[in-house]
Formats: structure tokens, sequence, C-alpha cells
């Protein structure tokens, strides 16, 4: 909590010192109180003097008007500083989260930030609030009351040192066992938000195959879990309160039967009696409330450290302290890449990764080249690390043995921001935000004009059905484009690549959901625009496309295929029919789609084994 308070708390410096020392003139009139009560009973009260009583009773008003006076300003400094210091603890999370690289998303998994980000932030807010408007007053009354009843008598302040000490023993007994509690409790809400969140992202898989009964289930088992932890928890705080106000009744008790007789022997007034039980019941109060805030801190605490963890999670992907763009990137550079002494636009040079903790490498032994405005189509079974392949070239993660290299240069050698910029990659799974089609398709360029978005539409083969909207490109996106087929979603995220002129696009399986026809017409307008960006003087665009069919890869200059993370195959369409058994097993496993499109295979199969053909179809 400390480093948090270092880092966030400096802007509301002044937040944190104004409301404390309002609570602080609050808590000293409420010390005063007791005692004007016991003069209203000993002037006014024993001596039948309605005039005194009314004295007094305005006294009493007027600390009671002025102690709401400073609570209110307190409340107000406790609400900007807490909010304030939440919304600019989320706000870095967000932004800190969003400079990590995929290696550190995957080691913290997207439920486990969600709730760092919203549950364990508010965690944070209530504890800065409590701290301004609680923990300032219930010790400072605690400390108050106990001198002043000390200064009325001291043998009945005997009474205060033996119950505090009990009540003391009771708060580090529960706390000492609630601390495990409250950190095994946020582990197991963030196993609860990842079932929500699969459940939710995938209800329509779960209704399609009658799974909402097991969903039920999981969801029932994990929420039982937590709630065995939280009601642990609650067993052992619910001891506090009882405990506490036992032992205050108890001495309030001793204090009146010693004080009573006290009373009788004249050495105290009914009115030091009533007074000093006001003080013993404002201290034990004070004590009960303190265990309560520490209950509330606790949580704080294993929240904070939460956030910690995330904050001091230095992304591995970083920009390099010499990167800069390479010259050959620009309109300036089109005479180079197009001359006979081009440099390749993309090559790895034995790239290989390997996940964290993974017994194999996902991807090995990737050694090729590609010249500017070629093709490189990547074919392979599911699994076979296609993904992973491409996810090298911008960055997303970083080769673990080998280098990848653009226009000549080592990527990590590049800022981060220019080589995404000169990287346009389609993932997997098209996602759209909440908005309009404009704002996802100005992602990459936010000047872009009417006329470069709507040729980034017509490559991309979505022009047709955007204009039939009659909102054209202001045509609203609810969350994650659910107001748009499959195919129009991964056609709308295509298009959003392209603006922006890349010089590499990556198309990650993103034609997926496109019939054969869209399918071959977008990959034809791709291959007009890469020839027309070098008839005008800018680069050629450089195509990867991964694909599980061999029609979208067929016509690619050169074609990559791999099996369980190895390249067992480059080369064209024809040199792999000849050479690579995969290669065949997969074309021939499609063989009957692609006759629909007049192929004609050029060997026979190699082999005849269905369960090989399964894996990389």
């Amino acid at each position: 909590m400390l480093k948090l308070a270092r880092r966030f708390f400096g802007r509301f410096r002044l937040n944190l010192i104004i409301g404390p020392l309002c609570k602080l003139i609050e808590v000293v009139f409420d010390v005063l109180t007791p005692i004007v009560v016991a003069l209203m009973i000993d002037e006014g009260v024993s001596r039948h003097s309605l005039p005194t009583v009314l004295f007094y009773g305005g006294v009493l008003g007027v600390f009671a008007l002025v102690g709401i006076a400073f609570a209110l300003v307190c409340q107000k400094m406790a609400s900007r500083a807490s909010q304030g210091i939440g919304t600019e603890i989320r706000a870095t999370l967000y932004q800190h989260i969003n400079e990590l690289s995929y290696t550190e998303l995957d080691h913290f998994g997207t439920p486990s930030l969600i709730t760092r980000i919203t549950n364990d932030v508010n965690q944070v807010q209530l504890a800065v609030a409590l701290a301004i408007r609680q923990l300032i007053r219930w010790p400072l009354l605690a400390v108050g009351s106990m001198i002043a009843a000390l200064a009325i008598d001291w043998h009945l302040g005997l009474i205060f040192l033996i119950s505090t000490p009990i009540i003391a023993g009771v708060f580090w007994f529960v706390m000492a066992r609630c601390v495990p509690f409250f950190k095994e409790l946020q582990a197991r809400l963030d196993h609860i938000a990842l079932l929500t969140r699969e459940g939710l992202s995938g209800v329509r898989v779960i209704r399609a195959f009658a799974r909402g009964a097991h969903e039920r289930e999981r969801f029932r088992r994990a929420a039982d879990d937590q709630a065995a932890v939280a009601i642990a928890v609650g067993k052992l705080s619910s001891l506090l309160n009882p405990v506490t106000f036992l032992v205050m009744n108890l001495a309030v008790c001793a204090i009146l039967w010693q004080g009573g007789g006290l009373v009788d022997t004249g050495e105290l007034s009914q009115g030091e009696v009533m007074a000093f039980v006001n003080y013993m019941t404002q201290t034990l109060l004070s004590i009960v409330y303190v265990a309560n805030l520490v209950v509330v801190f606790t949580k704080a605490s294993a929240s904070a450290s939460r956030i910690n963890e995330v904050l001091d999670c230095a992304p591995t992907i970083v920009d390099a302290p010499d990167a800069a763009v390479p010259v050959l990137v620009g309109p300036a550079a089109a005479p180079v890449l197009a001359g006979p002494a081009a440099v390749p636009s993309l090559r790895m040079a034995n790239a290989a990764f390997t996940y964290p903790g993974a017994m194999r490498p996902a991807v090995a032994g990737a050694d090729f080249s590609l010249m500017p405005g070629q093709t490189l189509g990547i074919i392979g079974g599911t699994g076979s690390g296609k993904s992973t392949l491409v996810n090298l070239i911008p960055r997303l993660y970083d080769a673990t043995e080998g280098t990848v290299e653009l226009f000549g240069r080592d990527v990590r050698t590049w800022p981060l921001a220019e080589l995404r910029r000169a990287v346009g990659i389609v993932p997997q799974k098209a996602s759209l935000v909440s908005g309009t089609i404009r704002s996802n398709l100005t992602w990459r360029d936010t000047g872009a004009s009417d006329d470069e978005l709507w040729r980034a539409l017509e490559i991309a083969q979505a022009a047709d059905f955007v204009r039939a909207n009659p909102k054209g490109l202001d045509a609203p996106v609810e969350a994650a484009g659910k107001n748009f087929s499959g195919g129009q979603r991964q056609r709308l995220t295509i298009a959003r690549a392209l603006v922006g002129d890349p010089a590499v696009l990556i198309l990650d399986d993103s034609a997926s959901a496109l019939d054969f026809k869209t399918d071959a017409a977008l990959r034809h307008a791709i291959h007009v625009r890469s020839r027309e960006g070098a008839v005008a003087g800018g680069v050629p665009l450089t195509t990867v496309i991964v694909s599980q069919r061999i029609s979208s890869v067929r016509e690619a200059d050169l074609i990559c295929v791999m099996r369980r993370g190895q390249v067992v195959g480059l080369g064209t369409h024809d040199e792999l029919m000849r050479a690579c058994t995969v290669y065949q097993e997969i074309f021939y496993s499609q063989f009957k789609r692609e006759e629909a499109e007049g192929a004609t295979p050029s060997a026979p199969l190699a082999s005849s084994d269905t369960k090989e053909v399964a894996e990389n179809a």
C-alpha cells in the first residue's frame, strides 16, 4: 500500500491533509461532549435548574453543528482523494497493461487483469476514503477519551488498562488468521471472472451444444468455493464485534459498580461517573471500529500487492536504445526495393519461439526470405504454429532463437510504433469495438480521408454492404461487432489493416468465414494493390497469408508448410506437390473443393493415412 501511496497520492496531498485535520477538530468536540454532559447533570439536573440545563444543551447543539460542518468538509476531501487516486491507478494500470507483450498477458490472464483493474482498485479506493474519514477519528477518540477518563479518576482508569489489552488480543488473534484468507478470496474471484467471461463470450456455442447445465454447474462449484472462503473469513471476523462488546459491557458494569460506591462516599459526582461511562464506551467503540478498519485495510493491502505485481511487471518487448526506422521504408525507397539488388522485405533466419514453461518450441527452423511485393502462404494443421510464426513479425512475441528481419533490419531494432505502422495484421478472431465503421477503420491512421477508407473497403470486399447501410461509414458498430455477420466482421478488420498503406500485410486465417468467390476476389484485389504501389512509386505490398485452404495460398510466391511447429516444406505450389508429402496430403484432402475451382492434381497421393490427412487439413 505504501508503494502505491508514494506513486499516486502526491497530487492529492492537500485533500489528504485537510480531511484528517477537519476530523481532528470533530474529535476534539466529541471528547469535550461527556464533560458538558457531566456539568449538565451536576449543575443542572441535580439542582433542578432548567436554565443551566438549557445552556449546556445549547452548548451541545453548537458542538454538534460545528462537528457536522467539519465532518462534511472531511467527507468531501475523502471523496475527492479516494476517487481521484482510484481513477489514476486504474488509468495507469490500463495503460501499463496495454504496454505488456503477449508473454506477460498470457502470464496474468485476462480475467485476473480485469479483476485487478476493477475489484482490487475499488478496495484501494475504499481504504483511502476510510483512512481519511475514520482512521484518524477512532484512534484519536480512543486516546482522547482514555486521557480524559484517567483525569477524572485514575482508580477507575485501571479498568481501561485491563479491558483494552483483552480487546487488542482478540483483534490480533482474528487478524493474524484472516490475512491469508483475503488473498485466497481474491484468487477465487479471479476464477469466477474467468468462468463468467468464458460463459458470456461463448454463450452461443454453449447453447448450440446444450452445455448450459454443465457450465452452470462449473460456475456453481466456483461460486461455492469462493463462498466457502468468504464464510470462513466471515466466521473469524464475526468474533470481533461480539467479543469486544462483551468486554466493553463488562467494563461498563465494573465502572458503575465501582463508581456507585465512590458517589456514595462523595469522591465522585453522578455526572463524573456518567462522563467516565461515556469515555469508556467511546474508547471501546473506537477499538471495535479500528478492528473493522484493519479488516478493510488488510483487504486493500492484498489488492495493492496484486496491483503492484502488474505495475512492477516490465514489458519484455520494448524499443531498443538504438531503435531507428530503416531507410528502406517510404516512397523514396521504391527504386531500391524494386531494383535488382532489392532488400528482402521479410526474412527469417532459423527463427524459433518457445512459450514460457513449454516442453518444446511452438515454432522452430523458420528460414526463408520474401522480396517486396511477393506473397508468402503459410499452411498447416491446427496447432502447427502458424499464428505464432506470424506473430514474430510485428513483435507480438520475440523470437527466442534466430532473427526476424524486416527490410534488412532485425525487427528488435525497430521502434515498436513504426514497426507496427509498417505491418498491418488481421488476427484470426475478427475484433471490432463499439463505435462506428469509421472509428474502427481509422485505428492505424486517425487522419485517413473518406476516399482512403472506401479504397480499403473495396479491396477488402466490404464496400457493398457498407454502402447498403443508410449511414455508410458512420453506421454504428455494437460491442465486438455483434450487429455484423462473421464474414462482414472479417472484411472490416481486413479493411482496417489496409488503411494507412502498410508495407507488410498479414492475414492470419482471416478469410475463414468468406466464401471461395469472395476469398478469391480479396486475394486478387490485394495483388492489384501491391502492383499499384510499385507503379505509383510507393512500397510494393508484401503479403503473408495464413490459411487452412490450399486455394488461398496456391498462387503465393512462396508457401511455408508447417507441422507440429516445424517448417516441413518451402517452395511454390508445384514444387511442394512434387517434394512435400504433408502438402500433398493437405491438397488431396481438399481436392473436391479445388476441383470446383478447376484445380488439377499434379501428383498421386503419397499416403493414404487418413489420420495424418485429417491432422494436416
